[in-house]
């Protein structure tokens, strides 16, 4: 075998063709040698193709055409500078070696260059996302070729995926929800991201009070705290972990002879928590404060509502008594309790109603149904033949009276219905409602 040891081949004349053998020939490179091209290749089928840098970089840096880069953002994020002045077909690569991106976010300044054919730099948010960019024109500038669409580079969605309580699909398909109608934990796997979801919606309603006895008071509904829709409510931030959740049971039926209810127990979620209502007040004693006050014994007051304080209101007040013949209605979410008067008690007040949450009925006592919450009890009529309250949508129980004390109804469980009130002391008040708590989350567009 002949042998050549040259320092430089040139062609015989300036800027010409310098051609290596001809057609159907092989030309073998050993193991070991190092080809560096610091000019422009052509005809290689490796355009687009980058060599990895496999040392992970933790600090901010200039890319090199033909390098691929593993950037490690743990210590925060990162900024890389693309190549100036690129030639076409320059390319460079970046992958999140940490697979934290979504937290400490990578950003390529484009160095005076487009990025898919904007004049703006652009910025990886997605945990694990690897992008090779190639330099087109002056037009696109550097474009993402590994999958072909520029939006690989920042709007990868990712969702929220939990567990925990019974889970179904919303109506509407996109939405993913959680109830919970006892104690458990809502567990978060992955976060997601803002480009697909990164926060949940969550309904939260206390246990129900029970309704008072002997001329007694409606219960009051549990307090009811929420944030449907997120989109005008905002969503609440999740981080990957478990969630413990309480749902509050209902005031019980009975408090004893000529005695106010007794008040619900909360429900919390994360830093959620809504108040029990409070319990129906009797003929010596106005209603209980609560998430939603307790309606008023016979010629008393109604108890306060959103008691303690929410930033949204939780509740509203029990409703009044003017006359001994008629206790008040326990307060609902979406109304204060109805006042008792001659002969008539008061109605709870209405719950609220999220239509488009579940299919079918969610518990109410009224005649129509609906996605109805946290509804008053009905006060109880003390004169023979009076009117009893009714129960406020969302789960209140409907008063009873002298004449047919048995009439008197528990709040529906797992709605934070008020207990109905008793007009003696013969047959027990209503029981409170149990509370409920509802998480909802997007899991797919």
């Amino acid at each position: 075998m002949s042998e050549i040891k040259v320092n430089k081949i040139s062609p015989r004349t300036a800027c010409g063709t310098t051609t290596l053998g001809d057609s159907g020939d092989t030309f073998t490179i050993p193991a070991g040698v190092t080809i560096t091209n610091s000019g422009t290749a052509a005809g290689f089928g490796a355009t687009g193709a980058v060599s990895w840098d496999t040392t992970a970089k933790t600090t901010g840096f200039t890319a090199v055409d033909g390098v691929g880069y593993f950037v490690n953002t743990t210590a925060g994020a990162i900024s890389v500078t693309l190549p100036l002045s690129p030639a076409a077909g320059a390319v460079i690569g970046v992958s999140d070696y940490a697979n934290i991106f979504a937290t400490n976010n990578l950003t390529l300044l484009r160095n005076g260059s487009n990025i898919g054919g904007v004049a703006a730099d652009s910025t990886l948010v997605v945990n694990g996302a690897a992008v090779t960019l190639v330099y087109v024109d002056v037009t696109k500038g550097w474009i993402v070729t590994d999958s072909g669409l520029q939006s690989d580079a920042s709007e990868l969605k990712l969702y929220v995926t939990a567990t925990g309580g019974t889970p179904t699909t919303s109506p509407c398909g996109d939405y993913k929800i959680h109830t919970f109608t006892g104690p458990g934990t809502f567990t978060v796997c992955s976060v997601g991201n803002a480009s697909g979801s990164n926060t949940v919606e969550y309904i939260v309603v206390a246990g129900g009070a029970g309704g008072g006895k002997n001329q007694g008071g409606g219960g009051g509904a549990g307090g009811l705290r929420d944030n449907f829709p997120s989109t005008v409510c905002g969503g609440l931030s999740v981080t990957a972990t478990g969630f413990p959740i309480i749902v509050g049971a209902g005031g019980p039926a009975d408090p004893g002879n000529s005695a106010p209810g007794v008040n619900g127990s909360v429900s919390t979620f994360s830093s959620i928590t809504s108040t029990g209502g409070g319990g129906g007040g009797w003929d010596c004693a106005g209603g209980n404060a609560g998430g939603s006050g307790g309606g008023a014994g016979t010629v008393q007051t109604g108890g306060a509502g959103n008691t303690p304080s929410t930033p949204c209101t939780q509740g509203t007040a029990g409703g009044t008594s003017t006359h001994p013949n008629g206790a008040g209605g326990g307060g609902g979410k979406g109304a204060v309790g109805g006042a008792g008067s001659s002969d008539t008690a008061g109605s709870g007040g209405i719950g609220k109603n999220f239509p488009a949450l579940i299919a079918g009925s969610s518990g109410t006592s009224g005649p129509a149904p609906g996605q109805y919450f946290a509804g008053g009890g009905g006060g109880s009529a003390h004169a023979p033949g009076g009117t009893h309250g009714s129960g406020g949508s969302g789960g209140g129980g409907q008063g009873g009276g002298t004449s047919n004390p048995g009439s008197t109804a528990a709040g529906i469980i797992n709605t934070g219905g008020g207990g109905g009130g008793n007009g003696n002391n013969d047959s027990s008040a209503g029981a409170g409602g149990s509370g409920i708590v509802i998480i909802r989350y997007k899991f797919q567009n």
